[in-house]
């Protein structure tokens, strides 16, 4: 159908007069009849356009493709218009009905090719950051790696991986987007290219593996604390040059023959695990002997009693928790105990996503880090975390970059999201993502600049499904499918949320106090 319509064009010149043309399920206009010629000054398509009619005038008309294109038409009578609609609406409607399933695998394949790419932006800012950060760091620390260097190290070679990843994924969209005929083989003596394993490439009902892969892979305790633990009880001690370049060294050693057994997008797993603070219970903490499995199943008294017996999570198996710290006069925060529990409580960003989470973790723990380095300079002066910071305030130290004011400014901010975070998921918040934006949302948005919250918007998008974040936080695999099991999380949560939060208050109390809060955006 062909014909004139009045097309909006805008306030100066109001209703203008255009030649329409629709064919091949393209609704094309022109200046005048005489100009089709001249070419179509704007097209819009039958196929993924809305019609709508105007309320109150029987002339106008409406087609809209959402967020994208908006025609206001007008026909010349009541009549005219009806035409123009049953000719619109059929094309439509034939267009619709003869879309193949190809060109629907093509459109979706596009969507996801957009996103990828909007990803791929955003690692590309974020490793332009961190490398901005290792060099700086590198400036100041020629002589010897630092703690924190390493791992900004490990998290720059887990964001390349990541971003090599999301490449190989646009690319295998690409493919499967574009012409058959278009897919010819390589050419020989061309740079051979890597194909991902379809199993590497991870979807949204997958990521709760992430959840349940540090608590079946072995850990190393010793005593009953992990060997990250023990490394930082021994930075609570001055060191001498030779001890800590030992450190280093085995630390690079150990990441070296990680590196050699697991797959590249697992590194950061590894290297999160190292700082899991869990404790492995054994049978001798139980209220009554559990018996090895062939007793278990021919004593039906024997399987009553474990099944009743008290299950623990991991808040109740953490070795040290901020409801066991005793506060000194006037409500003093001990130092060494308050950043022992702050290391206990990292592991749920693991459990969470390892590696989407590593940027969140390695602020965390950076900033613990800095903390037990002013406190190993004098154990004795620092005994509480307020005397850090009045220290600081008299040095005029305390608004200086890395001081430990600073970091204790965003280590409880950070304490402040993980709280938030479980109070929604005990309030009985099941959606992992929404109990992690809420909590975002109210604590450390405000403080992020569009990087950081892109980063962080992406790592929403992997977060586990609740059954498997529980079964995560589960201390003997299968307590997540017995029903003791919620009762103990929310008896945990019901104590070790309200002292974390008493803590904070405090520390809150003590900025506040001192104009020591910050709007600085990051």
């Amino acid at each position: 159908m062909e014909g004139m319509l009045y097309k909006w064009t805008n306030y100066l010149s109001g209703w203008q007069p255009r030649w329409f043309i629709l064919a091949g399920g393209i609704l094309s206009y022109y200046d005048s009849q005489e100009d089709t010629w001249k070419g179509c000054k704007g097209s819009i398509k039958m196929a993924v356009c809305e019609i709508q009619v105007h309320n109150s005038d029987n002339t106008r008309m409406e087609l809209i493709i959402p967020g994208e294109q908006h025609f206001y038409l007008k026909a010349a009578n009541a009549a005219e218009r009806q035409r123009w609609l049953v000719a619109l609406g059929s094309s439509k409607a034939c267009l619709t009905d003869s879309r193949t399933k190809k060109e629907k695998e093509i459109s979706e394949n596009t969507e996801s090719l957009k996103k990828k790419v909007s990803e791929l932006r955003l690692y590309c800012d974020l490793l332009l950051h961190q490398v901005n950060n290792l060099k700086e760091s590198a400036q100041f620390n020629q002589s010897n790696p630092t703690d924190i260097e390493i791992d900004m190290a490990t998290l720059l070679r887990s964001t390349c991986n990541t971003f090599m990843k999301t490449l190989d994924e646009c690319m295998q969209i690409a493919n499967a987007t574009l012409r058959p005929e278009l897919l010819q083989p390589t050419p020989p003596g061309s740079p051979h290219v890597t194909v991902i394993k379809s199993n590497r490439i991870k979807h949204h009902h997958q990521s709760s593996y992430s959840c349940t892969r540090s608590r079946n892979e072995p850990n190393n305790f010793q005593n009953g604390s992990t060997t990250e633990e023990a490394n930082f009880k021994t930075l609570a001690r001055p060191q001498s040059e030779n001890d800590y370049q030992h450190l280093v060294n085995s630390r690079a050693e150990s990441t070296e023959n990680m590196e050699e057994r697991m797959d590249n997008s697992e590194l950061v797993a590894a290297a999160s695990e190292k700082t899991d603070m869990n404790v492995e219970l054994q049978p001798s903490e139980f209220t009554d002997e559990v018996p090895d499995s062939g007793e278990a199943l021919g004593d039906t008294n024997a399987t009553l009693e474990t099944e009743n017996r008290e299950i623990q999570t991991f808040f109740s198996a953490m070795e040290q928790r901020f409801n066991d710290i005793e506060f000194e006069e006037e409500n003093g925060i001990p130092t060494l105990p308050f950043l022992e529990s702050c290391y206990a409580i990292v592991p749920v960003l693991d459990k969470l996503g390892p590696t989407v989470f590593a940027p969140v973790k390695l602020d965390f723990v950076g900033n613990i880090k800095k903390i037990n380095q002013k406190y190993i300079t004098d154990s004795i002066r620092f005994t509480t975390l307020q005397k850090i910071v009045l220290y600081e305030l008299e040095t005029d130290e305390a608004t200086v970059r890395n001081s430990a004011t600073e970091a204790l400014l965003w280590l409880k901010r950070g304490l402040k999201f993980l709280k938030g975070f479980l109070e929604e998921v005990n309030n009985g918040e099941k959606d992992i993502q929404k109990a992690l934006n809420t909590s975002y949302g109210r604590t450390l948005r405000q403080y992020h600049g569009w990087v950081v919250r892109g980063v962080f918007a992406l790592a929403l998008r992997a977060a586990p499904f609740y059954e498997g974040f529980m079964a995560a936080l589960a201390v003997n695999e299968g307590d997540e499918q017995n029903e003791a099991f919620y009762e103990g999380m929310k008896r945990d949560l019901s104590q070790y949320l309200p002292a974390m939060g008493k803590q904070i208050e405090i520390l809150d109390a003590l900025y506040e106090e001192y104009n020591l809060e910050s709007d600085e955006v990051v």
